[in-house]
């Protein structure tokens, strides 16, 4: 007869690897970065700041954990998510994680809320106002994240570009900005543009996964 006691430490040993991977807050901004599209590895060092061959490391380290996968495309490697149950994972952590310690309460509140004071916008009333063809929907994140997947009816516009674009936009429209969920900026940085170029505009928290989310309920 097989021992239980064997079985269970083979399993929680199992459960064990994927929490050992996920000790690393870089490893973490990776699979978020990854959340969005599949990327390389010079793209991730660009946004993580890290160096290419620690980049390299920790993609290893979720690689044998299997929560990305790898293709070549080209001279590069390309990596992305291994299962689109990760992404799941991920918000619940990020929601357990701010509901459990108030210190990321508190910087999401200052960083975010307070210091930006920028007005946020729901998402029934964004697809409301969407129908009603109310408001222009921007997607400032990275062309191709755009192009993996986005809210049906945005805009792509890189946070790059929008400022040289400012005058193809309608000179009267509402605009709604968001990227890629409450702890990136760069929506955040195109509303304070667009306010300062005298355009009514407002930032969506919530990333296309958050969407997706909602619109299925």
């Amino acid at each position: 007869m097989v021992n239980e006691r064997h079985l269970k430490d083979l399993l929680y040993e199992g459960f064990a690897r994927i929490g050992k991977s996920l000790s690393s807050p870089k490893r973490l901004e990776v699979l978020d970065l990854l959340s969005q599209g599949p990327k390389s590895v010079e793209t991730l060092s660009k946004a993580t700041t890290m160096s290419v061959a620690n980049v390299s490391k920790h993609l290893q380290t979720l690689t044998n954990s299997r929560l990305v996968k790898s293709h070549k495309k080209g001279n590069y490697v390309i990596y992305e998510l291994a299962d689109e149950s990760i992404m799941d994972f991920l918000s619940s952590l990020h929601i357990l994680s701010e509901r459990q310690f108030a210190d990321i309460q508190q910087i999401k509140q200052e960083f975010l809320n307070d210091q930006f004071q920028l007005e946020k916008i729901s998402l029934p009333t964004l697809k409301e106002r969407m129908e009603n063809g109310e408001v222009l929907l921007l997607d400032v994140r990275p062309r191709e994240e755009y192009e993996k997947e986005h809210i049906p009816g945005a805009v792509s516009m890189p946070i790059e570009e929008l400022e040289e674009k400012l005058a193809s936009l309608p000179s009267d429209c509402n605009v709604v900005a968001y990227c890629r969920g409450t702890y990136c900026l760069m929506s955040v940085e195109a509303v304070e543009l667009l306010k300062k170029k005298g355009i009514n505009a407002l930032r969506l928290e919530e990333s296309v996964y958050e969407w997706k989310q909602f619109a299925n309920n």
